[in-house]
């Protein structure tokens, strides 16, 4: 919570660039948007979101009342019930996105692409689900089966989020990869659920060189040592995609909508952005530093 002031200042003065644009686009193009001023600036609700997902706080109604409406009525002066701020929440949902968009790392030339499983209920009760259902649906991946969405992630070895995008659970893993890839360069490193030799072409006439670890079933192929080398360095998207889920809260059975699902998403994606450690290669740039391999 000590980070409360520095994050609310980046984020309002981001609202006050974003939010007369993106009204004036709606009237421009038709969109009817209500612009009464609520209680509390958009920039207040955003900064409670996430500070949630920077908390451990494993539930944002716990985390409203017990740290924010207690300790925190003064930072917010206009404070919401409980209930209301959640209605009003969604509100925001735009303005997260772009926000998220500008807190996007920079390509280094290395860049690591994985899926991770978005589950919104438990298997058994997957029959009985009503709020995603048409929206959600069956996936598997390495962990078994699954019901929800999938989150497609590309970040660099400096651990920054390059490019995301969140798909049905049973979407292939290799369908958004020209998507995200878009805005890459140098080389891109996946797992064996990856593999296609014509992701790669197409990937190669972009300047992306996509280089995958192999089935035991096919013939060996000859790759550099620092492609190897990178390739047993993907820890570091697993590693992400666990701080994720076990840190910022991507993931849990409690949504009522489709909103609320999008909103806890985009502000854990955006707390591990604002985070000022995150998992990070070492890179070697000399004969010296690189590492002895059998």
């Amino acid at each position: 919570m000590n980070k409360l002031v520095e994050i609310f200042c980046d984020v309002d003065d981001f609202c006050r660039f974003f939010i007369p644009q993106w009204e004036q686009f709606c009237l421009d193009n038709g969109y009817r948007l209500r612009r009464r001023q609520g209680h509390m600036y958009p920039s207040e609700i955003m900064t409670i979101l996430i500070l949630f997902h920077m908390s451990h706080d494993r539930n944002f109604k716990h985390f409203y009342l017990e740290h924010i409406w207690k300790y925190h009525h003064n930072d917010f002066p206009n404070l919401l019930s409980y209930t209301r701020f959640v209605s009003v929440a969604p509100s925001v949902l735009m303005p997260l996105c772009s926000y998220l968009t500008q807190l996007k790392g920079k390509p280094t030339g290395i860049a690591f692409i994985d899926s991770t499983s978005l589950k919104v209920c438990h298997n058994i009760r997957i029959p009985r689900h009503k709020v995603f259902e048409g929206v959600a649906q069956r996936g598997k991946t390495s962990m078994g089966w699954f019901y929800g969405f999938k989150l497609h992630l590309i970040v660099n070895h400096q651990g920054e989020i390059l490019a995301l995008k969140v798909t049905a659970g049973n979407v292939d893993d290799r369908e958004p990869v020209r998507e995200l890839a878009k805005e890459l360069t140098g080389s891109l490193y996946g797992d064996k659920g990856y593999l296609s030799q014509k992701l790669a072409d197409d990937l190669a006439q972009t300047g992306v060189t996509f280089i995958t670890k192999k089935r035991r079933n096919m013939k060996a192929r000859v790759l550099a040592e620092w492609d190897k080398i990178m390739l047993s360095r993907r820890f570091i998207i697993e590693t992400i995609n666990g701080q994720l889920k076990t840190i910022s809260q991507i993931e849990h059975s409690r949504h009522r909508s489709i909103k609320g699902f999008l909103l806890n998403v985009l502000s854990g994606l955006i707390a591990y952005c604002l985070k000022w450690k995150k998992p990070s290669l070492k890179i070697f740039y000399s004969d010296e530093d690189f590492p002895a391999t059998a």
